[in-house]
């Protein structure tokens, strides 16, 4: 009896893919010669991988330092439509409108990141327990459902751009401002998602320098296109187009910049330069893999939504003292402020990916200990750097504003903002890099329940207080006004005004850290499931 050969697999079958969600898989290893060698020693060196050869110092280095900067060189985009707006002839209004855009802007990355979470926690495990098939699948799951959430998200976007500048109590001008620069912003929303998404899926796999490159693409484009077609000057430099576009102008090379760099971050995907490789075959929805993306999206995507919820009501805060004080340019002073802190905490961010990235793979290679040890160390790394550009801030906040606003109501307030950020940059850092890391290990629902709680069981009352804002009751409810307690001003004299809402702000963040510190050191997140 002749033994038969079992039959030729399907062309296009990935053994990889009968691997089902959940299972304990071995300790993967690699074959060197007639040894086989454990996936990773016990000083955290990588032995496959594009981490091969690193051990877990080098490894935090090389996958931290490229998005540092690619974060950098995200949040510049938001920055550089900032400083234009307020070189614009009505310079407080177009910077209110950017301040409440960039708010929107925030709300359309939600859905991106959730996706991108998903896929960055799924594809570092499959690449850690060297199960590339797997890996391949949800990159390109991850590319088709990134252009149908982003063309929903951006068509819903244009649908309530006039609810929201109502909602946010913007003057005439400023609103009319606002409507022209999120209308444009709404039809790039499937470019961005794009982008985010293949640069989360990027991450998952070990490769921080492509992302790095689109993002240096991006901005690019959006300086030359926003300056050249706003007609603005700046810095002495006059835009040699001339077009005066203003407002609509910036949007328009946002918009621009986004599709280049979703361009570039898809070829790279589709070269296989990140060990896995997005093949048209993998365009399909794959019922399976679609669940476990959106299992592990949805308590992130509910997460960081409450997290924006709570800070759309910090805005409206915002919105109702300008009225309440009778001043404008408030929103504008806020989102300058907020566009320096998101400087501030990009080395926090940065740890937070590396910190992700490595927990996922460690906890791939079953090695929950070097998971916490490569988390740990990127904590400690981000708590020093972010220490001391909290220190800057608070040495020099009126040369940072000076540099962006030439605006009286700016140069008042801001430098203000900014010290009160320097002091808490340390337990930002903690806060930031525990929460990444968990997130990247599978722990969302605990991440989701702690950043609720932080945010409506502290952030908004400790603001509401703080801050002496009177929130109006809409006339449904039979109007009036619900009247501010207004403990600042009462027991140490502080008047109500953005810089006490800060205060409240940041206040928040220390009792943020302990939390996500209290998870970290338990050890629960070292056991969820993906």
């Amino acid at each position: 009896m002749t033994k038969q050969s079992p039959p030729n697999p399907p062309e296009n079958h990935d053994p990889d893919l009968d691997c089902k969600p959940g299972e304990v898989c071995a300790v993967p290893s690699v074959t060197l010669g007639t040894t086989a060698v454990a996936a990773v020693d016990d000083k955290g060196t990588f032995r496959k991988g594009r981490l091969a050869g690193l051990n877990m110092n080098q490894a935090i280095w090389v996958l931290a330092w490229p998005v540092v900067t690619e974060s950098f060189l995200n949040s510049f985009v938001g920055l550089v439509d900032t400083a234009l707006s307020a070189g614009l002839p009505a310079g407080e209004a177009a910077t209110d409108a950017i301040g409440g855009g960039s708010y929107i802007m925030w709300l359309i990355g939600l859905v991106i990141m959730a996706l991108g979470v998903g896929a960055t926690a799924l594809i570092s495990r499959s690449v850690g327990k060297g199960r590339l098939g797997v890996a391949n699948q949800i990159l390109g799951q991850t590319m088709s459902l990134a252009v149908i959430l982003g063309t929903l998200v951006g068509f819903g976007i244009w649908l309530i751009v006039p609810w929201i500048a109502s909602a946010l109590r913007m003057s005439p001008e400023a609103s009319t401002f606002f409507k022209s620069y999120m209308t444009i912003i709404a039809m790039g929303v499937p470019a961005a998602s794009v982008l985010f998404a293949m640069i989360a899926c990027s991450r998952g796999a070990g490769d921080s320098i492509s992302p790095l490159k689109a993002m240096i693409a991006r901005n690019v484009v959006n300086i030359v296109v926003s300056w050249g077609l706003s007609g603005i000057t700046i810095y002495g430099l006059t835009s040699p187009l001339q077009l005066n576009m203003g407002i609509e102008g910036i949007a328009l090379g946002t918009v621009a910049g986004d599709l280049v760099g979703a361009l570039y971050i898809t070829h790279m995907a589709r070269s296989g330069r990140w060990s896995i490789r997005l093949k048209a075959i993998r365009l399909r929805l794959h019922k399976l893999t679609v669940w476990r993306l959106y299992r592990l999206g949805i308590p992130n995507f509910f997460e960081t939504f409450g997290l924006w919820l709570g800070n759309f009501a910090i805005i409206l805060f915002v919105g109702f003292l300008g009225q309440q004080l009778g001043r404008d340019g408030l929103l504008g002073a806020h989102i300058i402020g907020i566009r320096v802190e998101a400087f501030s905490f990009m080395p926090g961010f940065g740890m937070g990916i590396a910190a992700a990235t490595l927990a996922g793979q460690y906890l791939g290679m079953n090695r929950p200990d070097l998971a916490k040890r490569a988390v740990f160390r990127c904590t400690l790394i981000a708590s020093v750097i972010m220490g001391i550009i909290g220190l800057v801030l608070i040495i020099f906040p009126h040369e940072i504003v000076r540099a962006l606003s030439q605006q009286p109501t700016h140069a008042e307030i801001v430098p203000k903002l900014l010290i009160i950020c320097g002091i808490v940059q340390v337990p930002f850092a903690i806060s930031i890099v525990f929460r990444s890391a968990m997130r990247g290990a599978g722990d969302v629902k605990v991440v989701m329940a702690l950043t609720w709680t932080a945010t409506y069981a502290i952030r908004l009352p400790i603001v509401y207080l703080l801050s002496g804002v009177d929130i109006p009751v809409p006339e449904f409810f039979g109007g009036g006004t619900i009247e501010n307690p207004q403990l600042l001003d009462s027991v140490f004299g502080i008047e109500p005004g953005l810089t006490a809402l800060w205060i409240g702000l940041c206040s928040e963040m220390v009792l943020r850290a302990f939390l996500f510190a209290g998870r970290f050191f338990q050890g629960g997140w070292l056991k969820a499931k993906v």
